[in-house]
């Protein structure tokens, strides 16, 4: 059962300015896609896998539960693992992305798992893969619109409604129907299309290096058509880089999505970044208990919304912040 925790003003100052302790380089551009680097000194020192990692390592089984809204996964390795809100697992008898950051320790038995279900229609065993499991959670949502729909509307609905309406804009930008013939409402299988996959080939090229040799980069913070969409700042850098390319392919088929030929727009500036960021940690905080491990500090403005995922065994040390604008 979820808990919120009512929090004293002590334990609020405890959530001080993160991004006041980091700083800001780029920008970084490629057509409608600016991305600001973010820099800082690593919060955690405790190395965590990433989901997609210990799927493929089988170290991690995400079951099905016959539940659209929720699934079970089990950490059978000696190793933590870093689950993060909107990762797609694909398989079982629907693909699913997932709610909440969730923080797996290791042999960790059975533990719930709050999810959406990012295809719709099927309920059967799709080609050779296990209807009974997940085989994969190499895609991530690629849609601010989507995230809102998952994290704060938490609507099955609007999220099913959100997919379809990406799955339209990228058919009509890219002209021709991504939806894949196996499973058309599904929003993994749009991702991995080879129309898709090309339409973001010119981004990677251009973006994909730009951490490299930057062993303080912690996360990011991106604008499409000039206007802020998020940041995700992670504690630490090794975690983030594990995620970067993951992360980078959503963002720019979400870019990809929204492109308009001729559009103009102001180029987004490094302040605005910072205002936005400073504007979603000055909001009310509010905190769950999602598992022994894992609490989830939200704190919300008009204008912005932070996630800040925390590691109760180190101390509630912040291990992910995702900043979404309204």
């Amino acid at each position: 059962m979820q808990r919120m925790l009512t929090r004293s003003v002590l334990a609020l100052a405890s959530l001080a300015t993160c991004f006041a302790q980091t700083r800001l380089s780029g920008p970084f551009t490629h057509d409608n896609l600016t991305i600001f680097l973010i820099h800082g000194a690593d919060k955690s020192a405790k190395n965590l896998l990433t989901l997609d990692e210990a799927i493929d390592q089988r170290k991690v089984v995400v079951y099905e539960t016959r539940n659209v809204n929720e699934l079970a996964v089990e950490n059978v390795s000696s190793e933590d693992v870093f689950i993060e809100s909107g990762d797609i697992v694909k398989g079982g008898a629907q693909d699913r992305t997932l709610k909440d950051d969730i923080i797996l320790p290791s042999k960790s038995g059975k533990v719930s798992l709050n999810s959406f279900c990012v295809e719709h229609g099927r309920w059967t065993r799709r080609g050779s893969e296990d209807v009974g499991t997940f085989g994969e959670a190499h895609q991530a949502i690629a849609s601010k619109d989507l995230k809102m729909a998952v994290k704060i509307k938490q609507d099955q609905r609007e999220v099913w409604a959100r997919v379809a309406e990406a799955q339209a804009q990228l058919s009509s930008n890219l002209r021709t129907d991504v939806r894949a013939a196996p499973s058309p409402t599904s929003f993994a299988m749009t991702l991995e299309a080879p129309a898709v996959q090309r339409s973001i080939d010119g981004f990677l090229q251009d973006l994909a290096g730009i951490i490299n040799g930057k062993n303080d980069v912690i996360g990011y913070a991106f604008a499409i058509d000039g206007k802020l969409n998020s940041a995700d700042v992670y504690g630490s850098h090794d975690l983030f880089a594990k995620l970067w390319m993951k992360l980078l392919r959503a963002t720019s088929v979400e870019a990809v999505t929204a492109y308009q030929a001729g559009k103009k727009f102001e180029p987004v500036t490094a302040s605005t970044v910072k205002t936005a960021l400073a504007d979603a940690e000055s909001g009310k905080a509010s905190a769950t208990n999602l598992t022994a491990r894992t609490e989830v500090v939200v704190k919300e403005t008009a204008q912005n919304v932070m996630f800040e995922t925390r590691d109760r065994a180190q101390h509630e040390i912040w291990i992910h912040r995702n900043y979404l604008t309204k």
